[in-house]
């Protein structure tokens, strides 16, 4: 394998990544349904060979057990932080793949970084293209409906309540016909 090149399984040796990879990373995806980012995050959990902690599965496990709370989505974040501590504990690096709409939910990331004594990469993925975006979303739904998948009128929603990120952050926008894997694992040296 090439230094940073990923090899016939997609995945990229951490030592062959270069400086500056010298313990574990907090690696967090932002954005909104259909950008791109669960793909992304399963390319850069696989670089790092990192633990990959979707927000959406635990959300659905905590609704379908009646937890959900008067914020939604605010305890699958608490209870993936609480993971996500576990394993930076254990030396891995974690990979977060979340749509973090709001500075609440991002400012876990943030504490935890702080706690671990690790670096946060946060990495926030568009997709320029809203046609392209809207079939990614629509090509999700099942043939039933599934309250836990979100209908594009609903990423739209979501879109109008989403939070500007400050602070810094990788941008990458999946309608660029460049693939933005590289640039990310640059950012994450």
């Amino acid at each position: 394998m090439t230094a940073g090149v990923p090899g016939p399984d997609g995945a990229v040796d951490p030592a062959a990544m270069g400086p500056g990879v010298n313990g574990p990373l907090l690696v967090a995806f932002a954005g909104l349904p259909g950008v791109g980012k669960s793909t992304l995050a399963v390319r850069v959990g696989a670089a790092l060979r990192a633990p990959i902690l979707p927000i959406d599965p635990v959300e659905r496990a905590l609704g379908r057990y009646g937890l959900v709370g008067d914020v939604p989505g605010m305890a699958a974040y608490g209870a993936v932080a609480g993971l996500a501590e576990v394993q930076l504990g254990l030396g891995l690096s974690v990979v977060v793949d979340a749509v973090n709409p709001v500075a609440s939910a991002r400012g876990l990331w943030h504490d935890l970084a702080e706690r671990a004594g690790v670096p946060l990469r946060m990495i926030e993925v568009h997709c320029g293209d809203e046609a392209e975006q809207r079939r990614r979303v629509e090509a999700r739904l099942p043939a039933e409906p599934d309250p836990h998948l979100p209908t594009w009128e609903q990423t739209l929603l979501r879109r109008a309540e989403y939070e500007p990120i400050i602070g810094p952050r990788l941008v990458v926008d999946t309608a660029v016909g460049v693939d933005p894997f590289p640039g990310i694992l640059a950012y994450l040296r």
